[in-house]
């Protein structure tokens, strides 16, 4: 069965938001480009006190509309865990971030066309064990598609701040770590990720092709 793709976003609720290059192509091929995705989402959500002033023109949000969760960025694709706020509807987010890439895109690699696969697809998360679940499978892509023996050793996700390797301050971690004693009983969580896990929670009604 098709899983439904929702677009009707709502004030309170987490999402897991995901999107690939179009006909799969990398969309991130150096740093660089996994660096400059981040600018933009860090630009957009208005979390920018203490930060270089940037020549990227986007206009951000105000500050707390959305709430990052977590996020993991692979060579043709990305996964996002958000929540909205406020009444802006994710979709604005969004389509101003992939909007802003797919310019700096086209005009790094002269590439013409679309950078991203028709519209991104979400999904809502519905309890505080899914979130917590899609948070660690999201972490865990890296490790899983092989680009390296643990999620801990890739960069551009958000899981060496969950564990305290990195001082970043792009994610919200309350509402994931909250759920657990420490960032090391966290770390085991996701470690321990399994198909048990993926059961339990009902997670796999998160989980987009």
């Amino acid at each position: 069965m098709r899983r439904r793709d929702y677009k009707e976003f709502a004030s309170g609720v987490s999402y897991h938001i995901y999107n690939r290059g179009n006909g799969k192509m990398d969309i991130f091929r150096d740093e660089q480009d996994y660096l400059n995705f981040l600018k933009r989402i860090r630009l957009a959500l208005g979390k920018t006190k203490g930060a270089p002033v940037s020549s990227i023109r986007l206009v951000p949000f105000e500050p707390d509309t959305f709430s990052l969760v977590s996020y993991c960025l692979m060579p043709n694709h990305f996964h996002l865990q958000i929540e909205q706020c406020g009444e802006v509807p994710l979709g604005k987010l969004l389509l101003k971030v992939c909007t802003s890439y797919s310019m700096y895109f086209n005009r790094k690699y002269d590439h013409t066309g679309h950078v991203f696969q028709d519209h991104f697809k979400s999904v809502p998360v519905q309890s505080e064990n899914q979130i917590a679940a899609l948070s660690a499978y999201i972490h865990q892509n890296p490790a899983t598609a092989r680009l390296v023996d643990s999620p801990e050793k890739w960069a551009f996700s958000s899981y060496p701040d969950y564990i305290g390797l990195r001082q970043g301050d792009l994610v919200d971690f309350d509402s994931v770590l909250g759920q657990f004693e420490s960032r090391d009983e966290y770390r085991l969580f996701v470690e321990n990720q399994s198909e048990g896990i993926l059961e339990r929670t009902n997670i796999e009604k998160l989980l987009l092709d």
